[in-house]
């Protein structure tokens, strides 16, 4: 009986048609007016599809206007357990619809775009009228997908209209829905996924060129000339999806065209920064931000750490991970020891500053202090000291904001260098003067003698910028005689060392200008990046 009541329903839903003044033929005209492809008609695409094919029922027969005779009730193929009833469906006369081997069927908008749940605009309308039948949300069946894409044209409407209206539509349970969509999100989601960069993931060898750069050959076999300010702009490099950190040219001299950068993008770059302003190779292997990367000295390696708490030490010609560690904090700095490169030191958001060995992969050796969060370190008397630049400061004081430690014994050397009641984002060394450099939240550099106590200069200091609160770079060139330095909005200016007079400013980036680099072979290239993303080297 349950069959029975299935097909009388199928009957009464055909006759019921003309009662609620339905016009789905209009609506279904124009959905395959959309969706079909510009000359391309029902007769090419199915040539199996005879003119003269015909068939008779029991029970009554449906006609297009080109006199075909078509079955009433249409049932599915794909899945005969799901229709209510298998004993009352007919013999199939007419062939299957194919297509060309040689041509692969046209893409299908509805069928690649269309969400799970979905019910077209004539199966809407044609719901409400069944209401002795229940609430229908399942998805329209994919035999009439498939029919409206496949088959526009104008024998083809009457094709679609009949086939969509006399299918019989299964009940979906609410839980299965809700199910089947829940699913096609996190399909969705995992999709967009796939197209960025995944963390993790092994990089490819860098191509580096056998040869040196030509712009920078000349240049290796003779000393340092005077550094000249930069004017223009060579390349601007907008690959980032964030803000760029820190750049770094390699430090070695005849490979000093590939430049670093670092962005909270989770990625960091190598790029041919002098040649041809190329990205060489990108580096997805964190998943969080990653905050700090240096070269290695020897300029084949980069070790990288980041807000995912993880170090990876990675081979740049064999794309390998030679060291991969796990701290137990975000890092936001780290350094190279000078003399023995096995050994690197890095802070970040902890009282803590360790040193690790790569050969081992531990922890050697800690440095406590009653902080919060370390944001710079720079090694002084090569290697048998460092500094390191803290969150700390008080209403009057800042000490700690500056600490010297002796690298062996980890002891404080001292702790009352800074006196001022501002934080220091970036430390640097100058190249020739036992003196560094410290950028100061108050917006000016302060110059400091880089040996024991440390003491300030207060007759030369470096004004004009701001800082404002961002990670803001400075840097002396490999002569001694300029120092550059960002600024929050945008700025980059160029000092003398001599007598902090402002040399020049160049109006750089849109946003806060965090990092600068002199070249350490060319006297006259200079490489900034921004808060924005985007870094330019200056010729």
């Amino acid at each position: 009986m349950a069959s029975l009541v299935a097909y009388d329903d199928s009957e009464s839903e055909a006759e019921t048609e003309p009662v609620g003044n339905f016009n789905a033929a209009s609506q279904m005209k124009d959905t395959s007016d959309v969706v079909k492809p510009p000359g391309q008609d029902f007769a090419s695409e199915a040539p199996g599809v005879t003119e003269g094919a015909v068939l008779s029922t029991k029970h009554g027969s449906g006609a297009d206007p080109a006199g075909h005779r078509l079955p009433l009730v249409r049932l599915w193929r794909s899945d005969p357990g799901s229709c209510p009833s298998q004993r009352l469906q007919w013999p199939r006369t007419e062939p299957d619809v194919t297509f060309p081997t040689g041509k692969p069927p046209p893409p299908s908008l509805w069928t690649s775009q269309t969400p799970a749940g979905h019910v077209p605009l004539a199966a809407a309308h044609f719901r409400q009228m069944k209401l002795s039948w229940g609430t229908y949300d399942s998805p329209e069946p994919s035999f009439c997908v498939q029919t409206k894409s496949e088959t526009p044209g104008k024998h083809g409407n009457s094709l679609q209209k009949k086939r969509c209206e006399d299918c019989i539509v299964p009940y979906t349970p609410k839980r299965l829905r809700q199910s089947q969509a829940l699913s096609t999100e996190t399909g969705k989601g995992r999709d967009v996924e796939v197209q960025g960069p995944s963390a993790g993931c092994a990089p490819a060898p860098l191509s580096m060129a056998p040869r040196v750069s030509e712009f920078i050959q000349p240049y290796l076999d003779s000393q340092y000339k005077e550094t000249t300010i930069p004017r223009k702009v060579l390349f601007h490099l907008r690959s980032h999806r964030g803000p760029v950190n820190s750049i770094q040219w390699c430090p070695v001299f005849a490979k000093s065209h590939m430049l670093l950068s670092v962005s909270m993008d989770k990625t960091f770059k190598v790029w041919n920064a002098v040649d041809s302003g190329r990205c060489l190779q990108t580096y997805s292997l964190h998943s969080e931000a990653v905050r700090a990367a240096r070269w290695s000295p020897c300029g084949r390696r980069i070790l990288s750490g980041g807000f995912d708490f993880a170090l990876h030490l990675t081979d740049l010609e064999t794309g390998t991970q030679l060291f991969s560690g796990q701290s137990d904090f975000r890092i936001t700095t780290l350094k190279f020891h000078p003399k023995d490169h096995s050994l690197f030191v890095c802070g970040g958001f902890h009282p803590e500053v360790k040193a690790w060995d790569i050969r081992t992969g531990k922890v050697v050796r800690s440095y406590k202090a009653t902080i919060q969060q370390t944001l710079d370190i720079l090694f002084l008397q090569e290697g048998s000291e460092f500094l390191s630049s803290t969150d700390a400061s008080s209403r009057d004081s800042a000490d700690r904001t500056i600490i010297a430690w002796d690298f062996r014994s980890s002891a404080k050397i001292s702790n009352q260098i800074f006196h001022e009641r501002y934080t220091c984002p970036s430390l640097t060394l100058h190249p020739r003067e036992p003196v560094f450099l410290a950028q100061t939240n108050g917006n000016y550099l302060a110059l400091f003698s880089a040996v024991w106590p440390y003491r300030m200069s207060r007759r030369r200091r470096y004004e004009g910028h701001k800082v404002e609160g961002y990670s803001v770079g400075c840097e002396c060139s490999p002569d001694g005689d300029l120092l550059v330095t960002g600024s929050a909005d945008g700025r980059v200016l160029l000092y003398s060392f001599r007598t902090a007079s402002r040399a020049r400013t160049l109006q750089g980036h849109a946003q806060a200008c965090v990092g600068t680099t002199f070249h350490p072979v060319l006297p006259s290239v200079l490489a900034t990046c921004s808060w924005e993303g985007d870094i330019k080297i200056w010729h």
